[in-house]
């Protein structure tokens, strides 16, 4: 009976405006998932920056110009841990009137500034390694197999604190790939520093660092890519909005679904609006539950904006 009491009350009050509801049930999961992610990028931060001390002050020790000039790279591993440390902890910030969905964008803008920087270090890597195949550089193989054996320790400690538990978070997913060249990195100066030793041959160390970066860019590119498309405001991945409008329609009372558009405010944060028009008849409230209910089961989105309309489209001549 509360139903169609509700029916009437609404049937009565006119139907010919739109009313305007939010058809939010945010998710605690998502908080959960950031704290976890800032431990993780914090203690991978801090493994990052202390073994970049111990291998400027071994390239220092030994003479080698090429534990020196892979500190440079930790350097910047470091730099781009700490910005997505930042990220996370920026994220903590509450909304307020100029930013009313908070600082959580932050976190795709430090993975996007992550890919590129990639590009750039594979850039330089590429240069410099082909610059030692035409002027090899000497190479203290003992001294550079030592350091590479503890870089390798070091990273694979920090490429599992980051992947444990396989989380999907795209900042993390970016830092990652930084340890994960670094890992790369260390395997090839290993293999180098052994070749080296045994046979004195040079130009093996540029060689591996090639391999390298062709296996850092891949992942560079699929950061980039994601991180961008967020940051173009692209829809979510089965998230399309041909196929929301048509499953939608199929609620009772819904006779036509216009001004679809979905997007993402983090990689776990998928966000929706629509506007849905609705018979005579139907009760909006009872109908916007029905519609909020098929979002959140049928495609995961925990936030959706719904605009319930009566008599046809609003705004004739966009998108309806």
């Amino acid at each position: 009976m509360a139903q169609e009491h509700s029916h009437h009350h609404h049937h009565d009050h006119g139907h010919d405006h739109g009313h305007d509801h939010d058809g939010h049930a945010h998710g605690h999961h998502a908080h959960a998932v950031t704290a976890q992610s800032e431990r993780k990028v914090l203690w991978a931060m801090l493994l990052t920056g202390g073994f970049m001390l111990v291998e400027v002050a071994g390239g220092l020790l030994s003479g080698s110009l090429a534990l020196i000039a892979d500190a440079g790279h930790m350097l910047t591993d470091f730099a781009s841990l700490a910005l997505a440390w930042f990220a996370f902890r920026l994220a903590r910030r509450p909304a307020d009137p100029k930013r009313s969905y908070g600082y959580h964008r932050f976190q795709v803008l430090a993975a996007f500034v992550n890919g590129l920087s990639l590009f750039v270090l594979s850039v330089w890597i590429a240069v410099e390694a082909l610059g030692r195949l035409f002027d090899p550089v000497e190479v203290l193989g003992a001294e550079m197999l030592a350091v590479a054996v503890l870089g390798l320790l070091v990273n694979m400690a920090s490429f599992w604190i980051l992947h444990r538990g396989g989380e999907e978070n795209l900042n993390v997913r970016g830092a990652a790939l930084h340890v994960l060249g670094d890992l790369l990195g260390s395997v090839a100066a290993i293999a180098a520093a052994l070749v080296i030793l045994w046979t004195g041959w040079m130009p093996i160390d540029p060689i591996l660092s090639i391999l390298v970066v062709l296996l850092i860019l891949r992942g560079a590119w699929t950061v980039t890519k994601e991180s961008g498309h967020i940051l173009l405001e692209g829809a979510p991945d089965g998230l399309d909005a041909a196929r929301i409008g048509a499953a939608v329609r199929t609620v009772p009372g819904v006779t036509d679904v216009h001004h679809v558009h979905a997007w993402s405010l983090t990689s776990e944060r998928p966000m929706l609006t629509l506007h849905a028009v609705i018979d005579q008849q139907a009760d909006d409230k009872a109908t916007l539950v029905a519609i909020d209910r098929l979002l959140q089961e049928r495609f995961g989105l925990a936030h959706a904006t719904v605009q319930i309309e009566r008599g046809g489209c609003l705004n004739p001549g966009r998108d309806c």
